[in-house]
């Protein structure tokens, strides 16, 4: 059965968002807000958002999804993942003005939502715990790598890409170009200075180490954001000690693409976040920070 669902009106700084609350029957004290990555709007991909929501509520976890500002239906000027904590701030606030119930949030982030939410949670102790599918860190140096071990080293493996290039149905030329780009800029990256400590990626860890609630990462097999953040956090000792902390979850789904396009790895998706937030996520848990929240 559908749950009640409602369209939220609220503010941001003066423009005006969007977003869809799907109630729960018996709501529990745990809500989950549903942040979009990408250039697209609250529904997401294969309208994931949308049946996650539903699936949520369901099960007794109220949630909302919403549009960032100059998005979707969202007022303002469009921004980059990386500046949007004031959206952020005012959809929890939204959210738990219209589920009085609530004790806290869990924030889950497909892509560059999962790495906007990093940033943000530390600033915000409504926020209780993380559910992160496979974050972007996009680097040039292990966009390289990880497209010379899982893109172009798979293609020469492959029988059929062999028999298409000796039909003449490879555009070898542009590809040979394309091989000897990625392989300088893996070489290029190697020579290249320590990334600045103001980047996006330094922001996420930052933030995560600083967050003091629980984490789910579910990772996908056959997406190159993830493979991307893998050798990215394998690549530095700070990721790795935050990945083996005790408060983190990890899932692998080794069939799953970037969004999880069908149905059953939708509902994998869902059911790990339903059991993950049941088991571990509590109200009164620790702080994820001591910043109070701004109001929207």
């Amino acid at each position: 059965m559908t749950p009640r669902e409602e369209a939220l009106v609220f503010h941001c700084n003066d423009d005006p968002l969007v977003g869809i609350l799907s109630h729960a029957e018996v709501p529990g004290r745990i809500g989950v807000v549903i942040v979009v990555g990408g250039p697209q709007y609250r529904a997401g991909s294969h309208r994931q958002f949308t049946l996650l929501a539903r699936h949520l509520a369901g099960q007794g976890i109220p949630a909302f999804r919403f549009d960032y500002r100059g998005m979707g239906d969202a007022g303002g000027d469009r921004r980059t993942f990386d500046a949007v904590d004031d959206d952020l701030r005012a959809a929890v606030s939204a959210f738990m003005a219209a589920e009085p119930r609530l004790q806290g949030v869990v924030i889950w982030g497909l892509c560059d939502a999962a790495s906007a939410a990093l940033m943000y949670a530390p600033s915000d102790h409504r926020v209780k715990g993380l559910v992160l599918l496979n974050p972007w860190v996009r680097d040039a140096q292990t966009q390289a790598v990880t497209q010379m071990k899982h893109y172009y080293l798979k293609r020469l493996m492959d029988r059929a890409f062999w028999r298409k290039l000796l039909r003449g149905g490879v555009q070898w030329r542009a590809s040979a170009g394309s091989l000897l780009q990625t392989s300088r800029a893996v070489l290029d990256g190697r020579r290249s200075a320590p990334l600045d400590h103001r980047s996006f990626q330094d922001r996420m860890l930052a933030g995560w180490r600083q967050f003091a609630g629980p984490s789910l990462l579910v990772m996908s097999g056959r997406d190159l954001t993830a493979r991307e953040f893998a050798e990215y956090s394998a690549a530095r000792e700070s990721w790795r000690e935050r990945l083996s902390a005790s408060n983190l979850t990890r899932v692998d789904i080794p069939e799953a693409d970037h969004t999880f396009s069908t149905r059953e790895l939708r509902d994998r998706v869902a059911a790990e976040t339903v059991a993950w937030v049941q088991r571990t996520v509590k109200p009164d848990a620790v702080d994820g920070s001591s910043t109070l929240p701004c109001a929207d």
